[in-house]
């Protein structure tokens, strides 16, 4: 086959982290991403209830053509990749923190994980906990509030710089020296959150791990291949939410021109 169909889609805009690094390493590949921001934020709802939003969105982006599909979401994951992978044959990618590299960059063996309590909360993150707890100390915070400021578009105010700082302050504190960004929304929080911690504390996100995982499951499963002739892909863009209000936040995130259109009725 030739360049993929990848379907992408995360509670809200944050998803767009990951998508930044798949557009790097699928360039001509057709990108369809869903944010789910009738819905936002994951991280505060029942399991089972992300769970049915994570598969009315598969169902979608299926019937859009989506070759494979990226959870480019931890809460998401750990509440839907399961059952998911158990009933969609496609190649399922999904997210969770990057504790693993995490642990390979740390001088102190202590590591801040900040992230949804959905997520924090997850059996799988409990699962990571247990592989690595043995190596270095993993102190954990959720952090209410930072998803929805980055849904509003709002990633330098003096709230935002406040919550980040209420939120690792007690993390450097008991001597993490590396921060694990275990939300897809928390990248585009990067520079302002070094701004809060100083340039000696390493942050680590798990989108481009996430994109090389992506292309090699197409390369040996789908046999995705590219070609020079082949045009730059095509993105395009929905929402379960308010369009209007979507549009500013994902101009400020994407930096191409925007193909927003409304999820339909009967996946919202």
């Amino acid at each position: 086959m030739a360049s993929a169909t990848i379907g992408v889609f995360d509670s809200g805009v944050g998803g767009l982290s990951v998508l930044h690094h798949i557009r790097r390493t699928q360039p001509y590949a057709r990108l369809i991403y869903v944010a789910d921001s009738a819905h936002v934020p994951y991280g505060d709802k029942p399991a089972a209830y992300i769970e049915q939003r994570s598969h009315a969105l598969t169902r979608f982006l299926i019937s859009q053509g989506a070759d494979a599909l990226v959870i480019a979401c931890n809460t998401a994951t750990a509440a839907a990749a399961a059952s998911l992978r158990a009933q969609f044959s496609l190649p399922i990618i999904g997210m969770e923190p990057a504790v693993k590299p995490a642990v390979a960059v740390s001088k102190s063996g202590v590591l801040g994980v900040l992230a949804t309590v959905g997520t924090l909360e997850s059996a799988r993150f409990a699962a990571l906990l247990e592989r690595y707890g043995n190596e270095v100390k993993i102190i954990t915070q959720g952090c209410p509030g930072l998803v929805e400021q980055v849904e509003r578009g709002d990633l330098s105010s003096d709230k935002t710089r406040d919550l980040i700082a209420r939120y690792t302050q007690p993390l450097l504190a008991q001597g993490a020296d590396t921060l694990i960004l275990g939300c897809t929304h928390y990248p585009f929080l990067a520079a302002l959150i070094r701004e809060v911690v100083g340039s000696k504390i390493t942050l680590v996100d798990t989108g481009a791990a996430v994109a090389r995982q992506l292309q090699r499951r197409l390369h040996s499963e789908l046999g995705s291949t590219t070609s020079a002739t082949e045009r730059a892909g095509q993105v395009q863009l929905y929402s379960s939410g308010n369009l209007a209000h979507a549009r500013p936040t994902l101009a400020a995130l994407w930096p191409e021109p925007l193909d927003l259109q409304p999820l339909p009725s009967e996946y919202c």
